[in-house]
This record gives C-alpha cells, structure tokens and sequence, in this order.
C-alpha cells in the first residue's frame, strides 16, 4: 500500500471477529481479546452498534511514550487526545500505561468505517499498525408510510380485494415487513429492498393484496416493521370500515293466527334485519306501493327496526304488506310479506220503504245489510214479537264480503201504532256486537171536533190592538194539521220582520187528545171585516174582525219629476182608504198652505178615501225642504203625515264661506277648500295651476278629496300662485280662483364679499335674500370679531327695502374693517345667516423707527446680515429695495428677499450673504406700494461695533442658552452681532 499524507501504512492481521452486545448504557465495550498481536496488549475487535449509541474502540500498546493516533478508513485522526474535526470523538485512557481508546459518542452512520491503531517508531520500540476494526453502525427505520395513510379508515365492500403498501424509512440493514389483518399475518404479501437516501441505508417496500370479510368491520390492518436495530417493531395501522349486506328481514306478527286481523284493529307489525354495514334501510309496501319509509337503528344491536302502524280497513283484505331490507352494497333488496286477510261487520243497516200507513192496509218493507265478511243472518221484530219474512236473498259484496236482504209484507192496525219495528243482524264473528235498525210505526186515522176561541163577532177593534184567536180539535193520527186562513187565504209564518211584529202564528200543541193551534196579531186595516177559518181534514170553522185604522197609506202625487228654478208643481195628497174618514192639510216647512179638494176615489179594506191638491212656483234655495201633507182623524185622535221633498235642478253655486286664500309654510300641508251647492252634485272638480290640469287620481305631492278640495303637501314655493276650480254638474258649470301663499324661510340670494371701500369713503353692503312673506324689520346685521375694540354699529345707518337689507356706513375707518353677519328672520324657522368681509383700503404705512434703523454685520465676505422692512396697507403690498439710491439687483446670488402678508400686515426680508465691507456698508432704502400710494424707510449696515442702548427692546424669555427679545416699532438702531432677525414679533439670541 502507498503511503500518502495522513496516511499510515497497514499491516493485515487476521483477527477473529467479535460481535458485542450493547449495553444499557449506550455504550458498546470490546471485551480483551485472549491473545494481542505484538506490541499490542488488548485491542478490539469488530463490533456492531445501533445508531445514537456510545462506543470505545480499545487499544493498549506495550511501548509506553509512543506517539499512538487512530486511522478511520485509512485518514490519520491525529495524536491529540481531544481529535480536532471530530468533536463526538476523543482519546481516553492513561498514555502512560499505553492506553490509546478510541471514544465516539452518539454514533452515526458516517461513523461505519474500518478504523486501525497505529504506534510511531520511538526508542522505545518500532512502528506498529493494528489489525484492521470493523465498526459497523445500525440504523432503525424512523417510519413507516402506509397506503392508504395511517391512522385513517378505509371504507372497503366485504369480498372485494384491495391493495396496501408500505414503505419503511431509510435503515441499515433493510428492515422486514409483515401485514397483520384483525390479528391475523397476511400471507400474500410481495417486497423489494432499494437504496435509501444514502450509501449504506435501505428501504424495503411491502404490498399486500387483502381481501376483508364482514368480521373486519372495526378491526385493524397492521404493517409492522423489525430489524436487529430495533427493540421493538414500529408499526402503523388502519382501520378498515368493512361493508357488507345486512340479514333478511324479520316481519313479528303480533296475534296466534298470521294475516287475520279485524276491522278497525291498530295495527303495529314490528320488521328487523340483523347486521350489514351501514345497518339496513327498512321500508313497508303495501300491494306493492310503498306506505312507510321510517325506521331506525341500534348500533349496539346492529339492527334496524321499522313499525308499521295501521288501522285495518275493510278494503285491506287480501292485501299484501311486505318490508324490504337493504343497503348501499346489496346486490338485491330482501324481502318479506304476510297477506291480511280482514274479518268485517256490515258497514250500515238499511230499511227500505215506509212505516206510515192508514189503518187496516199492508205494509211492505226491505232490510238490506251492507257488505260484511261473514255474512249476517236477519230477523224482524214489531214490538216483542218476531215476523217472518216474506224472502231473504244473499249477493257477494265489497272486499270479498257479502250483501244480506230480507223482505217483509204484514197489516197495519190502529192498536199498532207507535209500535218500534226492527231488523236485526247477528253472526257467530260479531258475538259481541249488535246491528239494527228500527222504524217506529205510524198507523193513520182521522180527527173528531173542532171550534174556535176568540172577541166575539161584531167587537169593534182598534188598529193596533193585539188580538188572539185559538183553533182546537179532538182526536186523529196523525195528529191533525191546523191550519189558519184569512179570507180563504192560508195564513203563514211571517218572513219580515215588520210582519213578525203583527202576525204570530204559533205551532200546533197537544195536551192529551186534544190539539190547539194559536193565532195571535195586532189588527191592521187589511183585518177589517176579514174572515178568519181554521181547517182540520175535512172539519172547518171561522170568525169576523172589525177593525177601525187611521190612513193606511197617505200619498203625495206630483205633476212634473224634474224641477228646476221658476217651474211650477201641483202637488195632490191622497189618503188611500181610513175607518172612519179623515182631514187633510198642506204645510212648507212648518208654513201652512192653500189648497183645494179633489174628486173622491174608491177605498180598500171597505173604508174611506181623500185627496187634496196644492200649487207652488219653486226656487233654488227650496231644494231639498219639504212640503208635508197630514191625514187627521177625530174620532181616532191620531194624525198621520207625509212629506214630498223638493228636489230642485241648479248649476254649482259657491257658498259666501268659500276661502280665496290659504297660507300654507313650505314642507307642510295646504288644503284648498270647496263650499259648492249644487244639484245634482258636481260630477266633477277640475283644479288647474298655471295653465296645467292636475291628475284627478292624484300626483306624488296632491290629491282631490271627496267633496272637491285639493290637497297639497311637501309644498314648496314653487306651488305659490293661484289655482283655478272648476265645478260641472249637468245643469252647469262654476269658477273660482284661489290663491295659495306659501311662506317660507329666508334664503340669502346676494351678498357683495368682499365689500371694498377706501379709508373715508361710503359704502353700502347688500344683503338680497328670497323670503315669504317680506316684513320691514326682518333685517339685523351684526358685526362679529372679539379682537375688535368696538362693535357698536351705531354710526352705520340700517336700510331695508322689500327683499333686500342695506347696511351704510359713512367716512369708513379703518377700524371699521371685518367681518359683519346678515341675520333675516321671517319668522319661518330657520332664519338665514350670511358673513360679508368689509375691506378698508388705504395707502402703505411703513413703520420708521427713529433713530436711523441700523443693522451691523461683520464685512469680512463670511457673515450675513437680514434687513427687515415692515408695512401695513391694503390692498397688497410689493416691495422694492435700493442701496444707496440704486435699485437692488435681486438676481445676485448674495441677495435673497422672502416676503410674508398677513391681514393688511406686510413685511419683507432681505438677507446679505458674504457681506463686504467696502460693497454692503450702505444706506438700504424698502419702498412698501399699492394702488392708493407709496411709502420707505432707510436701513443703515453698518461694522460691528459698541451697540446702542436697547431701548427698543424688552426681553420676553431666558435660557442657559439662549434670550428672546421683542422689537418694539420703531426701531432704528443696529443689533449686535450675537443677534439676527427671524420672521415674527421676536428676536433670538445666537
């Protein structure tokens, strides 16, 4: 072998091979071999541990102070105890005793490697080289990956085959994998190892092919993994959810005898299918349609149950009740069925025929069973006697069942009547119950006297009085019908009401044999002189009224049917017939009339008739009064009136309380009235507004009412105007305008802001608003700003003319500039508010202080210096500086000028940059100009020098570091060179 670098050279020793157990420890020992290869006293041999452990490689070398290092595949580890670049490995053992032990910790599979002991040449001995040591690393498989995924349930159908697979993580050596199906090892399993994720690692992939049966269900498939590095196996399972078909149905019939039942029985037929996976769905057929899909599952049980309930019925017989069972896996629906078989009474009892009949005649009757399941046999009984019947026929029925029939023929007699005859069914199925059916005999004979009882004939009645009349009889069957009637017409039951308060007839009674019907009214003039008969069979009897009654029915006859203003009427009265005779006369509204008799006419009820006429000539304003006529009677002491209502044609004519101006406020409601006579009433109300018809169906914001007035709401002032009505029935037409004012708030339309005026001059500010109504005081004006000395508005003179409001004011001053408010309150809230500015104009102010203002600065071409010129004036001011009389070129870089306006304040800055003492110490004059005029200051930049008192100066803040000063107007001195000029009212300390 060729020696390289780090590489030592080996001599082959063969060495038994010794396999070591682990320990619990973690650490793997190599027991001391018997016999040492020379120059060795122990070495170890080969030896195997499991990945994670602890392992020590031995080596004792007879040549102690040896220079002793390991090789690990032939790479030279070092003779340094600690091995650098191997952190888990170390040198353990005492050098002076020739102990070199290899120690690696928590081994890994880099670790798997042939490693030697190799002893440098020294004086103590020569180079040695161990026998070569194989360490061979275990590693475990981690995982094991199922499919389908572990820790899942697989749905599978019981019989089918399936495939699952698993595949162990990486491990050396390649583990061995067993399927394990409920318990039991899966023999049909096919595996292949492959190379793992790195050299020496491999995984064994497993397939198994399963076939599950219905004990499955629940059970788990296991794929269990073991190697020599494990302890135990790892393992990973599903759970497989095995369907299978559920048992037959079980149909639990709850009587002796299957499928007979009774009519009218509840019914409960228990059906069960054991097992299946799902449990089995239950349905119940009938004839094969089906009737109940309800049921329910135990899973404990593993059963399902469905109960049909029922109440049998005749037509139930024969049919076939059957409860299926199945599952989403059946092959086919299981099934099992019982057939009823319906045991029935006869549904009703049927006589046919009548049990009335004169005396000494025969009668014939049928008895007819319904459909029953037995028949029924019948039997008649009169009383407590039993009849034999003429026949007995037998059909076949409904449902399978049977139809019975008895006829019967046999002599009424007197002594018979009221008896109870019966028809009878009975069967050995119905036992327990009876069915009949009785008719009570009515055997027919007649009445024997009759009389009436009642005022006797002749008695003079008085309309109204209430009289009773009574018709009895003896004897009669059936019992006899009285019956009343009035001049040969047969007196009734009264319908209306007006005849239930003058006609009772009552029913007819009976107290033992004899038999009374009444007759009870309240006389009428119809009753006069009437004949009133009772009649029993062939038995009649009767009486006469006579009956004294006022007017029976007073008449007004008129000539025309329309009337209009200027027709003449001729009305007549008539009293149609009265006993005695009576009066008339004519009356208008309480005024008595003239009139003249008519000719006399025939009276009804054999009484008396009259009749008079009146004439009048009619106006509009009689419509609707009344012109009465009224009947008196003397002897009766009674009157009786009538009235003929005067119904007069006209065209719409409005009342004087008609409204021709509503005032209404903007967003509210307006209602236009109407106050029109008219007859006929107007057929229509037409409104118009501004040439445009409104909608008589009415419109998102109006509607016309009943009577005629239109409503308005949300209005606005745009609906303020006048709106045309127009009233038409078919006698004419009426107009009428009305006028609606809609008042609403004030609404500023024209405000001059700003209003400029020149110091000294006058000046009005205009204030034109929108309003309703318009008043001459709804002007106020306010002048707002709490910083202004003097609010007053006392010299400004306040004039108001219609809409518009003017506040005038004389020389204006200039302390007379700001804000003024246009309040204008109509009284329809909210009043209106608006802001005018009032701007005073006037020349520029520029502030001079005096002495000469001066500003020093140091002419070494390095500081700076800032001039400020300040002026007050409006409109805006624009600046100019000259130095020494020469206007100042501002595009000099050194020059910079910022310009600051607040209010009718202005102020201009002119910063020197690199101030020269021979080019800047200069006279600096600021012009301050605007429209109305011009005005300057000079400025003198000087050298530094002594600074002049500061008088113009007062010191407002102080700090370690710095001092605030305040210039006060005025000011012409210079600043001291510690100081500068910033914009505002201070200066500070540098």
């Amino acid at each position: 072998m060729v020696k390289g670098p780090g590489m030592a050279p080996r001599t082959p020793i063969n060495a038994p091979l010794l396999l070591m157990g682990l320990l619990t420890t973690g650490l793997a020992q190599l027991p001391i071999p018997v016999t040492a290869p020379r120059g060795f006293w122990t070495l170890s041999e080969n030896l195997t541990a499991v990945e994670g452990t602890t392992v020590e490689l031995q080596c004792g070398v007879n040549a102690p102070g040896s220079v002793v290092q390991w090789a690990k595949d032939g790479l030279l580890l070092g003779p340094d105890p600690g091995i650098p670049g191997f952190p888990r490995y170390y040198l353990k053992g005492d050098p002076a005793r020739g102990e070199f032990h290899l120690h690696i910790e928590a081994c890994d599979l880099s670790d798997d490697a042939e490693y030697e002991c190799q002893v440098s040449r020294s004086e103590m001995g020569l180079e040695l080289v161990s026998p070569r040591v194989i360490l061979s690393i275990l590693v475990p498989p981690k995982v094991l990956q199922l499919t389908p995924e572990a820790g899942s349930t697989v749905t599978w159908v019981a019989g089918q085959e399936y495939v699952v697979s698993c595949v162990s993580g990486d491990a050396k050596p390649a583990p061995d994998i067993t399927f394990l199906q409920s318990g039991q090892t899966i023999s049909d399993v096919s595996a292949n190892v492959n190379e793992g994720s790195q050299e020496k690692l491999f995984i064994t992939e497993a397939t198994a092919r399963v076939t599950p049966q219905s004990s499955d269900n629940g059970q788990l498939l296991v794929c269990e993994g073991s190697s020599p590095a494990l302890a135990t196996p790892i393992k990973a399972s599903i759970t497989m959810n095995v369907l299978f078909p559920p048992g037959p149905p079980v149909i639990q019939w709850p009587g002796l005898e299957e499928g007979h039942v009774r009519a009218g029985q509840s019914l409960e037929l228990p059906c069960t299918a054991q097992g299946g996976n799902p449990l089995a769905t239950l349905q119940w057929l009938k004839n094969g349609q089906p009737v109940s899909t309800a049921w329910g599952t135990e899973h404990v049980q593993a059963v399902a149950r469905s109960v049909l309930t029922m109440t049998v019925r005749p037509e139930d017989h024969g049919a076939r009740l059957s409860c299926e069972a199945y599952n989403s896996v059946s092959t086919g629906t299981q099934e099992q069925s019982v057939t009823l078989q319906v045991t029935f009474p006869p549904s009703a009892i049927t006589i046919l025929g009548s049990a009335s009949q004169t005396e000494n005649k025969n009668v014939t009757l049928c008895c007819i069973a319904k459909s029953s399941r037995p028949r029924v046999l019948l039997q008649w009984w009169l009383g407590g006697r039993q009849l034999l019947p003429t026949d007995e026929t037998v059909m076949d029925g409904l449902h399978g069942g049977h139809i019975s029939m008895s006829n019967l023929t046999f002599l009424v007699r007197r002594e018979d009547n009221g008896l109870t005859l019966t028809c009878e069914a009975f069967s050995e199925a119905f036992t327990k119950e009876t069915f009949k059916k009785s008719l009570t005999l009515n055997v027919k004979y007649p009445a024997q006297k009759l009389w009436i009882e009642g005022p006797p004939e002749g008695q003079h009645l008085r309309t109204g009085t209430r009289v009773r009349l009574v018709c009895l009889a003896i004897g009669g069957n059936p019992d006899p019908s009285l019956t009343w009637y009035k001049n040969s017409r047969t007196v009734t039951e009264p319908r209306l009401p007006q005849e239930l308060r003058r006609v009772h007839l009552g029913s007819t009674e009976k107290s033992g044999s004899t038999f009374s019907r009444e007759l009870v009214l309240v006389a009428g003039p119809s009753d006069n002189q009437a004949k009133f008969s009772c009649k029993a069979g062939q038995l009649t009897v009767s009486t006469q009224l006579v009956v004294q009654f006022p007017p029976t029915n007073l008449t007004i006859l008129a000539n025309v049917s329309a009337l209009r203003p200027g027709d003449a009427l001729n009305l007549t009265c008539v009293s149609i017939s009265s006993n005695p005779p009576v009066n008339l006369s004519w009356d208008k509204e309480g005024e008595r009339l003239e009139d003249v008799a008519a000719p006399p006419q025939s009276a009804p009820f054999k009484g008396s008739a009259a009749s008079r006429s009146v004439f009048l000539r009619v106006l509009s304003r009689d419509h609707d009064h009344r012109v009465t006529c009224r009947a008196h009677s003397a002897e009766l002491r009674e009157t009786v009136s009538s009235f003929y209502r005067l119904n007069v044609l006209y065209a719409p004519e409005f009342l004087g309380e008609q409204k021709l101006v509503v005032t209404a406020v903007e967003q509210g409601q307006a209602l236009l009235p109407v106050l029109v006579s008219a007859n006929p009433a107007p057929e229509a109300f037409n409104w118009t507004f501004r040439g445009y018809r409104l909608s008589p169906a009415g419109g998102p914001r109006h509607r016309i009412l009943s009577g005629g007035a239109l409503q308005l709401w949300n209005v606005t002032r745009a609906d303020d105007g006048f709106y045309q009505l127009h009233c038409q029935n078919s006698e004419g037409t009426a107009e009428a305008l009305v006028r609606l004012d809609v008042h609403y708030a004030p609404t500023i339309r024209a405000l001059q802001d700003p209003t400029e005026v020149n110091v000294g001059d006058s000046v009005d500010i205009v204030c034109t608003v929108d309003a309703n109504p318009i008043l001459p005081g709804m002007f106020n004006w306010e002048r707002l700003g709490e910083e202004e000395e003097d609010q007053s508005l006392e010299d400004m003179e306040k004039i108001t003319k219609g809409s518009t409001g003017r506040l005038r004011i004389h020389h204006a001053k200039l302390t007379q500039a700001g804000a003024y408010q246009c309040i204008v309150d109509n009284g329809v809230a909210p009043p209106a508010r608006g802001l005018v500015r009032l701007v005073v104009r006037f020349a520029p102010q520029v502030e001079h202080p005096t002495p000469l203002t001066k500003v020093a600065a140091a002419g070494d071409s390095t500081s700076s210096a800032t001039l400020h010129c300040r002026a007050r004036g409006v409109p805006n001011i624009i600046f100019t500086w000259t130095k020494d009389g020469v206007p100042l070129d501002l595009q000099d870089p050194r020059y910079t000028e910022h310009t600051y306006h607040q209010g009718g304040i202005h102020s201009s800055l002119l910063t020197i940059a690199n101030v020269s003492a021979a080019q800047d110490y200069a006279l600096f004059t600021c012009t301050a100009t605007n429209p109305l005029g011009s005005d300057h200051t000079n400025i003198q930049l000087v050298s530094i020098s002594r600074p002049d008192p500061p008088l113009r100066f007062k010191v407002v803040s102080m700090t370690p570091h710095s001092v605030g000063l305040e210039w006060k107007p005025g000011f012409d001195g210079g600043l001291p060179q510690r100081f500068h000029i910033r914009p505002g009212p201070a200066f500070w300390r540098t």
